[in-house]
C-alpha cells in the first residue's frame, strides 16, 4: 500500500515528465469505482487543453493543479500507482485514467479501485485538501497535539493509533511498524498508557522516519530510485519485517509478527517490550 514516501515518489515521477506540457487528450474508464462521486465529463472538460502546473503531495493523496482553475485529486488507495508512458500509449485493463500530453501519457492504475480521482475548479485548492491533517514534517504536528490524541484514544493499541490519517497522515504499515521499533515501543500498548517521555520518543520517531523515508525512497532532489527500496539500509526494521525467521538488526534476536489492528504488525521483543 502507498505510503507517505511512496507517494511522494510518484507525484514526482508524473512531475518530472509532465510539467509545462498541455493534455491533449484525456482517457478515462468512467465506470470506474475509482471516480467515485467525480464528474467525468467536467474533468474530460476540464482538463483538455490545460497546461500542467504544479503539484503536491499530502498523507497518501496527490493534487495537481492546471491551468484554467483545474485541480486534479488522485489518492492511491491500496494499490494505486503513477507512471509515465509514451505519448500514444491506449490505456490497459486497470489504467483508470490517462492524460496523453503529445510527449508522454501520465497513467494512472488501480487493480483494487480502493483509490479516489476527483476534480474540482476553482481559483484556491479544493476544500478536500485545505482540510488535510497537518503534516508530520510541519509545525503543526506538536507534541501536545499528540499527545492529547493519544488520551482520546487511550484504549486503543498504539499500532492502530499510528495508522489513523486524522493525525498521522501519510502513515502506513510499514512506517508505522519502524516508528515503534525504533522508538521502543510495543505496538499492542495502549494510547493512554505511554509517558510523557515515550510520548516524546514517538513523537521524534514520527518526524525521523518520515524525514529519512522521503529522502531515501522519494529520491535527492531531482534524481528518482530504480527501486523503491534502493536506498533503505539493512539497518531498518523495514528489510527484515518480512523475512521468515527474521531477526532484529539492533538486538540479534527474533522478531515476532500478529495481527494487531486489523493490520499485520512486527515487532522485536527484546527491543519493545509490553508492560
Amino acid at each position: 500500500m502507498p505510503e507517505l514516501a511512496e507517494v511522494e515518489y510518484y507525484r514526482r515521477r508524473w512531475d518530472a515528465a509532465a510539467r509545462g506540457s498541455r493534455v491533449r487528450c484525456v482517457h478515462v474508464h468512467p465506470a470506474a469505482k475509482v471516480f467515485r462521486g467525480a464528474d467525468v465529463a467536467a474533468l474530460r472538460r476540464g482538463l483538455t487543453g490545460a497546461r500542467y502546473r504544479s503539484s503536491a503531495a499530502a498523507a497518501k493523496q496527490i493534487l495537481v493543479r492546471f491551468s484554467g482553475d483545474a485541480w486534479l485529486g488522485l489518492h492511491l488507495g491500496m494499490s494505486g500507482e503513477l507512471s509515465v508512458a509514451a505519448g500514444d500509449y491506449r490505456p490497459a485493463r486497470h489504467d483508470h485514467l490517462v492524460l496523453a500530453t503529445g510527449g508522454a501519457s501520465l497513467v494512472f492504475s488501480d487493480p483494487r479501485m480502493f483509490g479516489r480521482v476527483r476534480f474540482d475548479g476553482g481559483a484556491g485548492a479544493p476544500r478536500w485538501w485545505t482540510d488535510l491533517a497537518p503534516a508530520i514534517l510541519s509545525d503543526g504536528f506538536t507534541r501536545a497535539g499528540l499527545a492529547a490524541f493519544l488520551q482520546r484514544r487511550r484504549a486503543a493499541p498504539i499500532k492502530a493509533i499510528l495508522l489513523m490519517q486524522e493525525r498521522f497522515p501519510g502513515i502506513g504499515n510499514w512506517m508505522a511498524d519502524e516508528i515503534l521499533w525504533r522508538a521502543g515501543l510495543h505496538p499492542r500498548r495502549a494510547g493512554g498508557s505511554l509517558s510523557t517521555a515515550e510520548q516524546g520518543r514517538l513523537w521524534r520517531e514520527c518526524r525521523q522516519v518520515c524525514r529519512l523515508a522521503l529522502a531515501r525512497i522519494a529520491g535527492v532532489g531531482g534524481s528518482l530510485p530504480e527501486s523503491l527500496n534502493l536506498r533503505i539500509p539493512q539497518t531498518w526494521l523495514f528489510w527484515h519485517r518480512w523475512e521468515a525467521g527474521g531477526r532484529c538488526p539492533r538486538t540479534g534476536g527474533p522478531l515476532q509478527r500478529a495481527e494487531i489492528g486489523g493490520r499485520t504488525t512486527c515487532w522485536s521483543p527484546a527491543r519493545q517490550r509490553l508492560r
